[in-house]
């Protein structure tokens, strides 16, 4: 299911198809991109609080098929950009998020004791969902413009049977553990250890809510923004390489769900808050070494991949520290607010930076341009690791 749902990370794809057919610029096909991003916090903010009142089988059934109605409505009215807004970005987007968070919220009932890894498990399948999206969109569009006219819509048709029949078939496989479970064999002290039960009226009354969404929001935008651009920073960045865009957004997604099974599992070692801080210190690394000033291809692979295997990290180790400071009962809702932060850095980030880095181009700078960009994303990891190291769980009486 997350392999499928996850078929956002792919739009880059089309980026460049859309921008030879129709002429856009490179902020007008980035615009599909940011509205999804939206949408899929929105979809799993709601779908989070349906999801534990009515289960998660229900919730993923609908997602899966309102991201089917969105994917025909990007096949018939693609071919204006308010089209993909509200076919691929809009309605898709929430069916996404309906989708995303179900799996989340179930693992982490299911394995309190191990929430760092089971639930980087689950979203490694978003994180690799573009080894399968990328290539397979690439194959049906093909490299003729003269078709594409043909070849777009044709692929958002093929996604539409592909993401009804996987999604809604994965989500009649769902149970939930009844109220109180526990595994088998946990001993007493680390079932008192899970943490509290947080209504979320209640969590957004704490203050770590707010730091944990301005980490997310801050440091969610390196890899966001890294994935959007992979198509434009090869074509710009790359002469003759030896993958094209598309095999390269493979290799990240490998990267992405690497580090989101590697990242949350060390956070169940030595802990979510050293885990945090060490993967904001890596971005740093990655903006200011790698992406900040761009001298070929391996330099660009290398830091699109570091780039991508810290972000990974953030979408297993949110759902843990959501779950291990508010508790498990109400996770789905819970998450889904904490998970607006990645909605909202997804939506403000491209666009801010797409549209700089479209007026460099305009004026000849664009390797000032992509400087300017990391440079500033470098500032975002260092504060969201400053916020990590200032970290601490809610006091007992955050429940009063």
């Amino acid at each position: 299911m997350q392999i499928v749902v996850a078929v956002t990370y792919s739009w880059t794809v089309f980026r460049e198809p859309l921008a030879q057919y129709h002429g856009w610029s490179k902020a007008q096909t980035i615009m599909p991109y940011r509205y999804s991003l939206l949408a899929v916090a929105l979809g799993t903010v709601i779908g989070g609080l349906w999801q534990d009142r009515r289960g998660a089988r229900i919730v993923a059934s609908a997602g899966g098929i309102l991201v089917g109605i969105g994917f025909i409505i990007s096949a018939i009215y693609g071919t204006s950009v308010a089209g993909l807004v509200i076919g691929w970005g809009i309605v898709a987007g929430l069916g996404a998020g309906f989708v995303y968070v179900t799996p989340i919220a179930n693992l982490v009932k299911w394995f309190p004791d191990k929430r760092g890894m089971m639930v980087g498990l689950a979203v490694m399948g978003a994180g690799i969902s573009p080894l399968f999206w990328s290539p397979l969109i690439e194959r049906l569009i093909g490299k003729n413009p003269a078709q594409f006219q043909e070849t777009i819509p044709h692929a958002f048709e093929v996604m539409t049977l592909i993401f009804v029949v996987c999604v809604v078939g994965a989500a009649q496989l769902y149970r939930v553990p009844s109220q109180g479970w526990t595994p088998p064999g946990l001993p007493l002290e680390a079932h008192k250890a899970q943490g509290m039960e947080i209504s979320a009226a209640q969590m957004l009354a704490t203050w770590q809510f707010y730091a944990l969404w301005g980490i997310f929001l801050l440091g969610a935008a390196v890899g966001l923004i890294a994935i959007g651009q992979v198509s434009p920073l090869f074509q710009e960045f790359t002469t003759a390489a030896p993958i094209s865009a598309g095999v390269a957004l493979g290799i990240m997604g490998i990267c992405n769900g690497s580090g989101r099974l590697g990242w949350g599992a060390l956070s169940d070692r030595i802990g979510r808050k050293a885990t945090l801080v060490a993967m904001n210190l890596v971005s740093i690394i990655v903006c200011l070494g790698f992406l900040r000033s761009i001298r070929g291809f391996w330099d660009l692979i290398v830091g699109l991949c570091l780039a991508a295997f810290v972000y990974g990290g953030f979408l297993s180790l949110m759902p843990a520290l959501s779950a291990d400071y508010f508790g498990k009962v109400n996770v789905g809702g819970n998450y889904g607010l904490l998970f607006s932060a990645w909605g909202i850095s997804g939506f403000l980030a491209p666009g801010y930076f797409e549209s700089a880095l479209d007026r460099a181009r305009e004026a000849g700078a664009l390797v000032a341009g992509y400087r300017d960009v990391y440079a500033k994303l470098a500032v975002f990891a260092a504060i969201a690791a400053i916020l990590g190291i200032l970290l601490r769980r809610p006091r007992s009486d955050a429940r009063a």
